[in-house]
C-alpha cells in the first residue's frame, strides 16, 4: 500500500488501513512519504488499529502539534514575496536552493512516535530526497547539475528488489530537472530518522540531517507507483487531488524542477489493483484541522492545531472515518488507471 503524503491529515491512513484489515486486504508492505510516513511508522509499531488510533488521539500528540513554532527568522512579508517570485518569475532550478534556512516552521528532531519493534511483522519503506550539495553551495548556479537523489529507507529484502532501479523522475517525460537518475536505498536507518527525513518538505521545514547526509522530504516522489509495482504483486494506490497552483506547484518547480501535476497525471494513467480516491480530501477535511494562519501584526505565518483537546479529537475522528469510508468505496471499484491509457 502506498501512503502518499497526507500532510497533517495523515490520520486518514489509519482509517484506510483499518478498512483493509476488515476486507482481508491488509498490506504487508507500506511505502510511505511525508505525513504518510508518520502513519506507516505507527502502524508498524503498534499491534492493532485501536491502539494506533489511540496513539494519534492522545493528549501528548495534541500537545506536540500545538507546540510547533514559526521559524523566528522567517517573516510573513519575506515568505509571501518568495512565493510571488516562485509563482511568476522562476521557471526552473537555476541556482542551488536554500533548503537549510528558507523555511517557515520549526519541528523537533524527535517526533512523537512509538518505539519501533525489534522484529516488525510489517515492512515499511519510506521515501525522502538526499541532498547532493552542502550548505556552502547554496545560491551558486546549478547549470545541469543534479541536486537531489530519490532515497528509499527500507529493509534488505526491499533494497534487493530495488537494486539498479532508476528514479521514475529521471524519465524523459518529466523533462530536465534537478533529480538524479540514481535511486538510492538505505538500510539500517532507524524508522524515526527515516520519518523525520520524509516530513522535511522544502519551505515548510528545514532539511533533516542524519549522520553526514541531509534530506528533504518525500515530496521528491510523492506518488511512487513505479517503486510500488517493483515491490509488489498487488498494489493499493491513492488517487490524490491535483496540486494547487499558487504555492505548491511553484515550490516544486523552483527546488526540484518538476511539474507536480504532470507527474500526477502520469501516475493516474498507470494500473493499480485498488484505487482509494482521496482527491476531495481538502474539502472533506476542512475544519478543524492543523492549518496555516497569516498573523499580520506579528509578520509571521503560524501553524495552528485545534486549541481544545475536544476539537482535536473531532479532527482525528473525522480523518479516521474519512479514510475508512474511502477504502470501503475503493474496494467496490474495478481496478484500472484512473485517467485511462
Amino acid at each position: 500500500m502506498v501512503m502518499a503524503g497526507g500532510g497533517f491529515r495523515f490520520g486518514y491512513y489509519l482509517g484506510i488501513h483499518a478498512a483493509l484489515c476488515e476486507l482481508q486486504e491488509e498490506p504487508d508492505l507500506l511505502l510511505a512519504s511525508c505525513g504518510g510516513a508518520i502513519a506507516a511508522a505507527i502502524i508498524q509499531a503498534l499491534p492493532d488499529d485501536a491502539a494506533r488510533k489511540a496513539w494519534i488521539a492522545s493528549p501528548e500528540m495534541h500537545e506536540f502539534w500545538r507546540g510547533l513554532k514559526s521559524n523566528r527568522h522567517a517573516s510573513l512579508s519575506a515568505s509571501l514575496a518568495g512565493a510571488v517570485k516562485r509563482k511568476f518569475f522562476v521557471r526552473g532550478v537555476d541556482v542551488i536552493p536554500d533548503v537549510f534556512n528558507d523555511y517557515l516552521f520549526e519541528i523537533p528532531e524527535n517526533l512523537p512516535l512509538p518505539a519501533a519493534p525489534e522484529n516488525p511483522k510489517k515492512a515499511v519503506a519510506i521515501i525522502a530526497g538526499k541532498l547532493l550539495f552542502d550548505e556552502s553551495e547554496v545560491g551558486q548556479a546549478r547549470g545541469e547539475r543534479k541536486l537531489f537523489a530519490e532515497t528509499v529507507f527500507c529493509d534488505t529484502r526491499t533494497a534487493a528488489l530495488l537494486a539498479d532501479m532508476r528514479s521514475p523522475l529521471a524519465d524523459a517525460a518529466m523533462g530536465e530537472n534537478a533529480i538524479s537518475p540514481q535511486l538510492i536505498t538505505r538500510q539500517g536507518v532507524p524508522v524515526a530518522e527515516a520519518v523525520r527525513a520524509s516530513v522535511s518538505d522544502m519551505f515548510y521545514f528545514r532539511c533533516h540531517s542524519y549522520l553526514s547526509e541531509n534530506y528533504i522530504g518525500g515530496v521528491i516522489d510523492l506518488f511512487p507507483i513505479e517503486v510500488a509495482r517493483r515491490l509488489s504483486h498487488r498494489l493499493i494506490m491513492e488517487r490524490k487531488g491535483m496540486y494547487e497552483g499558487v504555492f505548491a506547484l511553484p515550490a516544486l518547480r523552483a527546488v526540484l524542477g518538476i511539474d507536480g501535476n504532470q507527474r500526477l497525471r502520469h501516475v493516474l494513467k498507470q494500473p493499480a489493483d485498488m484505487w482509494v480516491d482521496t482527491s476531495d480530501m481538502r474539502k472533506a477535511l476542512a475544519s478543524p484541522q492543523i492549518e496555516k494562519k497569516l498573523a499580520w501584526q506579528k509578520n509571521k505565518i503560524e501553524l495552528l492545531a485545534p486549541e481544545s483537546y475536544a476539537d482535536y479529537l473531532k479532527m482525528i475522528e473525522a480523518q479516521w472515518q474519512y479514510g475508512y469510508g474511502k477504502a470501503m468505496e475503493g474496494n467496490a471499484r474495478e481496478p484500472q488507471g484512473i485517467l485511462g491509457s
